[in-house]
């Protein structure tokens, strides 16, 4: 091919360079495909099929290495723990409701994963960030109690009402919470965490509970933010993990809700109606009223 220039009377780019710029556009460490052959962090597909869990892939694809069989279960039991939280959950009810008005199933789990975001979905990794801002205050200072009190104070002059991770809407004390706590604590004994996460997290609910007449106890998005800093997973991996758990519910729930049918159902029964606070029933004013208004 000759070589040509364009208006600016620079050379042009030769079709062999074009091919390696457009190889160059998309690099990835994550799979290598090929015909015939497809590769997941450098691992055949058909060696991982039969052999690795999906947890266990979950990890490769994220870390870029397989986890030992106890990294995977203190993952596996995390994401069990955050797979569903009933229909009246804002994100299964938006599933649900979605499939009553012929959604189909990818579009009702698109719907329900798209609000799962900064309050419905996105405490656990603001947990996890304020875990990690703790850990770092705490290897300058060498104290927990002074570290958990000066970020919480931290946060609360910056105007933080609520701090993510503790206290639940709906439990007076979350049921996962004691089960996963005592598997990190397994592991930790196992040498598999350090536990400097779960001691985080403790002190924080001892924290925000000192001079309450009721504790405020760690909910489920607080234990799992310590799972996932344990494992040493970043905080938006945190957030995209709990996503990918919670898709198992709202696949559930859409689903169930195809196999019952039901067309173009709101929040609530047509029965119970809703509250108004606007004006009272009126007249609409003529038109000379109006321009002397």
């Amino acid at each position: 091919m000759s070589d040509q220039t364009d208006g600016g009377g620079s050379r042009a780019l030769r079709a062999e360079e074009l091919v390696a710029e457009a190889r160059q556009w998309w690099q990835t460490d994550i799979i290598d495909i090929r015909p015939g052959e497809i590769a997941l962090r450098g691992y055949p597909i058909q060696e991982l099929i039969g052999t690795v869990s999906f947890v266990e892939t979950i990890w490769l694809m994220l870390r870029g290495e397989l986890p030992s069989p106890a990294q995977a279960a203190l993952l596996e039991a995390a994401m069990v723990a955050s797979v569903d939280h009933g229909p009246q959950a804002p994100s299964i009810a938006i599933a649900r409701m979605a499939t009553t008005c012929g959604s189909p199933v990818n579009s009702a789990m698109a719907s329900a994963i798209n609000v799962l975001d900064d309050i419905h979905g996105g405490p656990g990794q603001q947990c996890m960030e304020l875990y990690l801002e703790i850990d770092e205050d705490m290897s300058a200072t060498g104290s927990l109690s002074s570290s958990v009190a000066r970020v919480l104070q931290r946060h609360r002059d910056a105007g933080l009402r609520y701090v993510p991770g503790f206290g639940h809407r709906f439990h007076p004390l979350d049921p996962r919470t004691p089960r996963l706590l005592a598997l990190v604590e397994e592991a930790a004994a196992d040498g598999v965490v350090d536990g400097r996460f779960a001691a985080i997290g403790r002190a924080v609910g001892e924290a925000l509970s000192a001079g309450r007449p009721a504790p405020i106890p760690m909910n489920v998005d607080g234990v799992t933010a310590v799972i996932y800093c344990e494992l040493g997973l970043p905080p938006v991996l945190g957030r995209g993990v709990f996503i990918l758990a919670r898709s198992v519910g709202i696949l559930a729930h859409a689903s169930e809700q195809m196999a019952q049918g039901g067309r173009i159902k709101g929040p609530l029964p047509k029965s119970l109606g809703y509250t108004y606070t606007g004006p009272d029933l009126r007249s609409v004013p003529r038109n000379d009223e109006r321009r002397t208004q």
